[in-house]
């Protein structure tokens, strides 16, 4: 009976389990770990397993908290290199691709333990992972936390590129690219332009990604139907099939304010009238000069407009992003002298950070000044608030025109937009649409909505492989 028992335990199934593979940046971390958690509401029974490759001057602890503990977070080895600029450079990609043969030793730990389905990649690891996927025979599905039209121009820049000679940024037409408006050349990702120290990457990423058992995109498609239809149809890869398109999102993390941790600036709006307050906040990574944020200070008093506005340190000399927050700024030097004090009424200036969810989500604020990162820009949707489009870097001036063109939720930032957000018909016309798609998110994501059923497809999908 005894050697029976054992027999029988030797022959059980093993757990079923997938990996995920992020990127190493929280902005991309983030919405691979709530979909994470989307999936085990669905498959509570599967474990998964997040391979944590970080940079040398990031910490482990960016890792979002709290998790299921069916996600297990496996720290692949620092890689003992130190960037050469504060740009997104190409020792980022370096780091992934040196951190394939610990990818590959975790995987096959993980495989004598569980079941694999799959591993889904962060498309900035596609071209690395891919190899390991395969050695592994693995159905590898790629994941991107962009906008679908950003997709839709990824999937179609070989086929763009093989058009023109001349780099994007010194043609000075309107690209038409299938799943997107029509796009002027110089509002395209800086990683597209050719004699980018990164557009080869990028070129890279871009070939490899209809290798993809599925592509697997942070949107939803109410929000983005051109780009849906048009990607289905084919149309961003005329020479190659194209794979089977997943919309999950939004894919938002929560996070709550409540009891004696309520910070200073959800105290101060909960005093403002309702639907009052212009909220500027322009992600992580932005941040501007110091003869820009006195400029930016100038027209909020003018404009005699109720506001929150996050502050961060201009960047270092030879920076572009600010890298470091360690030390927050000193708001007196940065801005004109007398601007707290005159503005005291009307508004509040917080350094570094705020809980941007929490903030769009209350009552006072009537619109967003965001730098159109995408993360944001779910956010804001989710809140059904509008948004003025102030793009800063990477893909986002693309992102402004997929927002002002296609998706109509947010105008583009001039002078005295902020009074036409307040009062104007088409600042009318923004703020309808963005409710309307804040209602949209939410029947998205509803059992029997269309995130809910792409899910369901996905994971059958692996289990037919």
């Amino acid at each position: 009976m005894y050697t029976l028992c054992l027999l029988h335990f030797s022959l059980s199934p093993m757990e079923e389990a997938i990996v995920i593979y992020p990127a190493p940046m929280l902005t991309h971390l983030a919405p691979m770990v709530e979909f994470a958690k989307l999936l085990l509401t669905q498959h509570p029974s599967l474990s998964i397993h997040v391979l944590i490759a970080t940079l040398p001057s990031q910490p482990s602890s960016t890792v979002p908290s709290p998790v299921p503990p069916s996600i297990t977070f496996h720290y692949l080895p620092t890689v003992d290199l130190l960037p050469t600029s504060t740009d997104l450079d190409p020792l980022f990609f370096d780091v992934i691709r040196l951190r394939n043969p610990d990818a590959r030793r975790t995987l096959l730990t993980i495989s004598n333990n569980y079941t694999l389905n799959a591993i889904i990649v962060d498309f900035f690891c596609t071209s690395a992972a891919f190899e390991v996927a395969s050695d592994l025979n693995l159905p590898a599905y790629s994941f991107l936390p962009t906008a679908l039209g950003a997709a839709a121009c990824l999937l179609y820049l070989p086929t763009l590129c093989n058009k023109f000679t001349q780099s994007f940024q010194h043609l000075n037409v309107l690209l038409d690219i299938p799943g997107a408006p029509p796009i002027p050349s110089a509002d395209m990702p800086p990683t597209t332009f050719k004699g980018n120290k990164l557009y080869d990457v990028f070129l890279d990423i871009a070939t490899n990604l209809p290798r993809s058992t599925g592509i697997i995109v942070d949107t939803f498609e109410y929000l983005e139907p051109k780009s849906f239809k048009e990607i289905n149809d084919g149309l961003c890869l005329p020479d190659y099939p194209t794979p089977p398109l997943y919309c999950i999102g939004p894919l938002i993390v929560n996070t709550t304010v409540d009891g004696d941790g309520v910070p200073q600036c959800i105290k101060w709006l909960d005093s403002q009238p309702s639907k009052s307050v212009v909220f500027l906040c322009f992600g992580s990574l932005g941040s501007f000069s110091v003869q820009q944020l006195k400029e930016i200070a100038v027209g909020l008093e003018r404009s005699g407009q109720r506001f929150l506005w996050i502050v961060r340190n201009p960047p270092l000399e030879n920076q572009s992003l600010n890298i470091d927050t360690k030390v927050d700024p000193d708001l007196k030097s940065l801005l004109p002298p007398g601007f707290l004090e005159r503005t005291k009424e009307k508004g509040l200036v917080v350094k570094s950070w705020a809980p941007q969810l929490a903030v769009l989500n209350h009552d006072s604020v009537v619109g967003f000044v965001t730098h159109c990162g995408w993360n944001s820009v779910l956010e804001s949707v989710c809140a059904g608030v509008p948004m003025l489009a102030w793009p800063l870097y990477a893909e986002q001036r693309f992102n402004r025109v997929l927002m002002v063109e296609e998706m109509k939720i947010a105008l583009p930032m001039v002078e005295k937009r902020v009074k036409e957000l307040m009062g104007s018909k088409e600042g009318d016309s923004v703020r309808e649409r963005a409710l309307a798609m804040k209602h949209a998110a939410r029947v998205a994501t509803s059992e029997g909505g269309s995130t809910r059923i792409a899910l369901a497809k996905l994971v059958e999908s692996w289990k037919q492989k």
